[in-house]
């Protein structure tokens, strides 16, 4: 079928053929995209011809989603500097007044200017004073929380979650993944795998794992490679591994490496994944973070001395 047969196709009740006009709305099937209907009752009564290649064009969309590779990792850049930041937790700080994450440089740099102008410490990003106890540190999340930010969301999820109560965690990580938290999907991911909270379900567990991975969560990404290559299905695990490699994940890298060597990898493939993985790690680096990690580690020197 041509571009054109396509586009006059769309242009059609798929059931009884009438044609789309100012007085007549036609509304794409929801989950192929590639046929429209003039209302729901010739969408129910086209469903038995539709529903086989309807639902081998959604699994295809769903494919060309999940397999396409994001853009940097779930924690996106350092609002400040605008560089990736790094999957290494232990570089970065969530602000506990704005709930912006902040790379280590930019925090150590803010901090050197503080200290040399002795002026009052604020946040790098927002300036606002940092909270003076934990009372005030939750006061300032629950002000976060009310104005629907994702993060601040999650960490009220988190509290919860630590504290045993999973019903509260399931709750609060429902709502922040709705906004868009990859952290969220993941946990709700863990949740339905361990029913806690819910009862377990592996439909779910997948779904959300799938969405994590879909919004740049490498560790997501990286277990949806060791299901599927557990279920026998070795293709689509490679492309996860390669996905969550080229975002700087050093596990993928390392279960690349052990099915290169068995053969499951092409040799272009696996260079390919290597430069990726490289250029991803480079990117997160830079003269001020440098510098922030120097002065952390002869701290680190000094306390072990003391």
């Amino acid at each position: 079928m041509s571009g054109v047969e396509e586009s006059d196709d769309m242009m059609r009740c798929a059931a009884c053929g009438i044609t789309g006009a100012d007085d007549i709305k036609l509304k794409k099937c929801n989950a192929c995209k590639s046929v429209r209907y003039c209302g729901v009752k010739c969408q129910k009564d086209h469903r038995p011809q539709h529903k086989r290649a309807c639902k081998k064009r959604a699994a295809e969309l769903r494919d060309e989603l999940l397999f396409k590779q994001p853009e940097s990792s779930h924690y996106g850049d350092c609002p400040i500097c605008c560089l990736p930041l790094s999957l290494d937790e232990k570089k970065s700080t969530m602000m506990a007044c704005c709930s912006k994450i902040i790379c280590t440089g930019c925090a150590h740099a803010n901090a050197i200017r503080e200290l040399e102008r002795k002026i009052e410490q604020k946040c790098p990003f927002c300036r606002h004073p940092p909270p003076k106890s934990q009372a005030e540190a939750r006061k300032n999340n629950m002000k976060r929380f009310e104005a629907n930010d994702p993060a601040a969301i999650f960490q009220m999820g988190a509290r919860r979650y630590s504290e045993g109560d999973f019903d509260g965690a399931f709750e609060y990580w429902t709502k922040a993944a709705e906004l868009g938290n990859s952290v969220a999907h993941n946990n709700l991911s863990i949740l339905y795998r361990d029913g806690k909270g819910v009862e377990k379900d592996k439909k779910k567990e997948l779904h959300h794992l799938e969405e994590a991975a879909i919004g740049g969560h490498p560790d997501a990404r990286h277990n949806l490679g060791c299901l599927e290559n557990r279920d026998g299905r070795r293709a689509r695990a490679v492309k996860h591994w390669i996905i969550a490699a080229k975002l700087g994940d050093d596990d993928s890298l390392e279960t690349l490496k052990d099915a290169f060597g068995k053969g499951y990898v092409s040799k272009e493939d696996f260079a390919a994944t290597l430069r990726g993985h490289q250029a991803a790690v480079d990117a997160t680096k830079s003269p001020q973070r440098d510098e922030a990690e120097a002065a952390w580690r002869l701290s680190s020197r000094v306390n072990e001395l003391l």
